[in-house]
């Protein structure tokens, strides 16, 4: 199952809906999906065989009998989560309550090829189990944010800029066999996107959230669902053709690309070529916080880069927010760039109660959303039950 797998009436989607509070009972479930109270109940009680459901309480009466109160079972089970860069590697475990534990964040080289990558996800997923189980907490699965295209079933890597030896490789079978647990795996601005609505705007139903920082990219969250798209590269905003790109070769092969001239990487090789000492989006950030004139001007030209591609997304999609995260929503002159650009040209019927802010969740956005794309799902019947607390 990939992370977009909430179709309406579903399990799944059933679980969502108690978990972001929009229903607490069955009867709030048959009421909102429109279904029969005796599939709705059928749901309900997979849900809660699978311990990812529990009923306590009773809630008021409409008349009839007082119905039982739905909630989110927390018994200690957690989803292992890793948000990969082509830098570095961010990991934690993820609770059925949206509680993270261990989080911990390492240099990671994603160019160094995927033999050399497995094994380091492999050995620190490995110790983040081992710590899971110690502290009497069931591991249920494995998501991974990756910073590429993934194929629409979520098992494989398609064809990432820079990134040799990537492309068709196995990643989620690979990670499941090295590990014995079940996977998910999606392009890093999907589960960033699925992070932020969870925990930050569990309420809106249209989200567009846009991932800033050595690249770029976006997750669109449509009805309350991530949307993928026929083939799963639905959100790529980075390789959308930009008049400030000009003529500028990308690394997809094309020219004149939003990646080129709007991403971390290319806003420090810009300021390089001027002479200055600048690595990371990190460095960016501090010569935008110390005033440099020239990084201030790259930040914001970027931010109105990303405001013009998003106003296509905007008219066309309808959200009711763009939310800006990755290092650079950090840089206050992107952000104001991104919203000037949306209110100039998107059509005010699109922006009269649009949101246009940065992200809240910050770098847990991905481990949120990678660990929600395990746990809100029900196991298959076919999947061997996760390892008891204290068990290797």
């Amino acid at each position: 199952m990939t992370a977009s797998e909430e179709r309406p009436g579903s399990a799944a989607h059933v679980l969502e809906l108690v978990a972001n509070g929009t229903a607490a009972s069955r009867a709030d479930l048959v009421r909102h999906l429109g279904l029969a109270a005796s599939t709705v109940s059928l749901r309900v009680q997979e849900l809660v065989e699978a311990g990812l459901l529990a009923e306590s309480g009773e809630g008021a009466s409409r008349g009839g009998r007082r119905p039982r109160l739905l909630r989110v079972a927390d018994r200690g089970a957690v989803a292992l989560a890793a948000d990969l860069g082509s830098h570095h590697l961010r990991t934690g475990a993820v609770g059925l309550t949206g509680d993270a534990f261990d989080l911990a964040e390492r240099a990671f080289d994603l160019t160094a090829g995927p033999g050399p990558a497995l094994d380091a996800l492999v050995g620190q997923l490995t110790v983040l189990a081992e710590r899971q189980r110690a502290a009497g907490r069931t591991v249920r699965g494995v998501g991974v944010g990756f910073p590429g295209p993934v194929d629409a079933d979520g098992a494989r890597i398609i064809a990432p800029s820079r990134m040799p030896g990537w492309h068709l490789f196995p990643l989620r079978d690979r990670l499941a066999d090295r590990l014995g647990l079940p996977v998910v795996l999606d392009n890093d601005a999907n589960m960033m996107a699925l992070g932020e609505h969870r925990a930050a705007h569990p309420a809106r139903r249209h989200l567009v959230v846009v991932k800033a920082g050595r690249g770029i990219g976006s997750g669109v969250i449509s009805d309350g669902r991530l949307h993928r798209g026929a083939r799963g590269s639905a959100g790529d905003i980075s390789h959308v053709r930009v008049d400030q790109a000009a003529r500028l070769p990308c690394s997809c092969g094309n020219i004149g690309c939003l990646e080129t001239v709007a991403s971390g990487a290319a806003i420090a090789a810009a300021l390089r070529r001027t002479g200055l000492a600048v690595d990371s989006t990190t460095d960016i950030l501090r010569l935008v916080e110390n005033g440099r004139p020239h990084a201030t001007t790259l930040v914001r030209q970027a931010g109105r880069d990303i405001g013009a591609v998003l106003a296509v997304v905007v008219n066309f999609f309808n959200p009711e927010a763009v939310v800006l995260g990755g290092a650079l929503s950090r840089a206050q002159p992107l952000v104001a760039a991104v919203r000037g650009m949306l209110y100039e040209r998107c059509l005010p019927m699109a922006t009269s109660e649009l949101t246009i802010d940065a992200a809240v969740c910050g770098p847990d956005a991905g481990l949120l959303g990678a660990g929600h794309a395990v746990l809100r799902r029900p196991a298959p019947a076919d999947e061997p039950p996760a390892p008891a607390a204290g068990s290797r």
